[in-house]
C-alpha cells in the first residue's frame, strides 16, 4: 500500500480512489485559452491537470490559471530547474521533472517545493533509461524500475519525500511488469499510464489493459490515459476504467445483451439512449436491457431495473422480479420514469 500525499486539494495514496488526470495541448502562455481548457477538462471529470511550462511566458499563463481554478495544476518542466521553481511559486500543486537533467539545481528546487507544499513527480519512460542499467539489464522493466528509484533517491538526498513515481512504456506488458516491481520495493504513490499509446480504440484498449491490470492488483494512485486525441477522451477513458473495474460506483451502469436471432425489439438503440440520458447521474444504479424473456431476467437478476423484451410487449423487472408489462412503444418512457424516481428516492 502506498503512502498518502496531497496534490493541492486532492489526496492520493493509501486507500484513496485513484485520481484521473490529463494534460492540456494548448499554448500555456495564453492564460485565457488555458483556463478555458482547464475548465472544460475539469467539467468532464479531470481531477488534476498538467500543462507544459517551457518558458517564462508559459509560467505567466500557468500562474494566471492557478489563481483562477481549484483544480490542482501540474507543471511539466524539462531541463530548466529555474522554470520548475517559478512554476512552484506560481501555484503548481505538483511539478513533473526528470531530476537527472536538472543539474545542480535539484537541491534548490526541492527546498522551494518543500516550502510551498508542492509535490514532485519523477520517473522514466523506456526511452530514458540510465545507460549503465541498460548495459546491466537491457531495456527491461527491471531497468525502468531501478532508473526511477535513482531519481527518487536524488530527491531524498535533499530531504524531499513528497514524491510520485511513474514508469511507462508503449508496451503494455512492460509497463505492468515495471510497476509491479516498483510496488514491491517502494511505498511512494505511483502514476499509471501506457505512454505513446496512439489514438483510436486500440490506444484506449492498451491503456485499459495496462492501467486496469495494475489497479486490479491494488497498484496505482493516479492515472492518465495518453491518447493522440482531444484530452476530453483521455478523461472519459480514465473514468471508464475506474468504473469498469468497480472502483468508481457512483454512476448508472447500463448493461445489455449482445442480441441474437431471438431479439425482437430495439435493444441496441434503447441501451445507447439510456447511457446518454443517464451519463450525468452520480448515483449507483444498474439497469439492464435484455433481448428476450427466455433468460434475460435471470441473467440480469442483480440489476436494480431492467427490460426483457418481446415482439410487441416487454417486461420491466426489478431485482429479478417482474413488476410491469408494457407495450414496446412505451417501455423506454416507463423505464426512464422509474430511473428518475429511483435516483430521487421517490417510491
Amino acid at each position: 500500500m502506498s503512502k498518502e500525499i496531497k496534490i493541492g486539494n486532492i489526496t492520493i495514496g493509501n486507500k484513496s480512489m485513484p485520481a484521473v488526470q490529463t494534460m492540456t495541448n494548448v499554448d500555456t502562455a495564453d492564460g485565457v485559452l488555458l483556463l478555458s481548457e482547464v475548465e472544460r477538462l475539469s467539467s468532464a471529470g479531470a481531477e488534476m491537470i498538467r500543462a507544459t511550462v517551457n518558458n517564462e511566458n508559459a509560467v505567466k499563463g500557468f500562474e494566471y490559471v492557478c489563481k483562477r481554478t481549484k483544480v490542482p495544476m501540474i507543471a511539466d518542466v524539462h531541463f530548466d530547474y529555474k522554470l520548475a521553481i517559478l512554476a512552484a511559486k506560481a501555484g503548481a500543486s505538483k511539478v513533473r521533472i526528470n531530476p537527472g537533467n536538472m543539474g545542480k539545481g535539484v537541491g534548490e528546487l526541492c527546498q522551494v517545493c518543500n516550502d510551498f507544499g508542492v509535490a514532485i513527480r519523477v520517473g522514466v519512460n523506456k526511452g530514458s533509461l540510465d545507460k549503465d542499467l541498460i548495459e546491466k539489464y537491457g531495456k527491461t522493466p527491471k531497468a525502468m524500475a531501478e532508473s526511477a528509484l535513482r531519481r527518487v533517491e536524488l530527491l531524498e538526498k535533499h530531504n524531499f519525500y513528497n514524491t510520485v513515481i511513474s514508469v511507462k512504456s508503449s508496451d503494455v506488458k512492460e509497463t505492468v511488469q515495471a510497476n509491479r516491481i516498483l510496488s514491491q520495493i517502494t511505498d511512494y504513490p505511483l502514476h499509471l499510464g501506457v505512454t505513446e499509446a496512439g489514438g483510436g480504440d486500440f490506444a484506449v484498449m492498451k491503456s485499459a489493459i495496462g492501467i486496469g491490470s495494475l489497479l486490479l492488483d491494488g497498484i496505482g494512485d493516479t492515472i492518465r490515459v495518453s491518447l493522440s486525441d482531444d484530452p476530453i477522451k483521455e478523461v472519459q477513458a480514465g473514468i471508464d476504467i475506474l468504473r469498469a473495474i468497480g472502483l468508481d460506483k457512483n454512476f448508472v451502469e447500463v448493461i445489455s445483451c449482445p442480441t441474437c436471432g431471438r431479439t425482437e425489439y430495439d435493444v441496441i438503440g434503447i441501451a445507447e439512449r439510456l447511457r446518454e440520458s443517464t451519463k450525468s447521474i452520480k448515483k449507483r444504479l444498474k439497469v439492464a436491457v435484455m433481448g428476450c424473456v427466455v433468460n434475460g431476467i435471470g441473467e440480469s437478476a442483480d440489476a436494480d431495473l431492467g427490460i426483457a423484451g418481446g415482439r410487441d410487449k416487454s417486461v420491466i423487472f426489478e431485482k429479478g422480479k417482474k413488476i410491469l408489462t408494457v407495450d414496446n412503444d412505451k417501455v423506454e418512457a416507463v423505464l426512464n420514469d422509474l430511473i428518475t424516481k429511483r435516483v430521487n428516492n421517490v417510491q
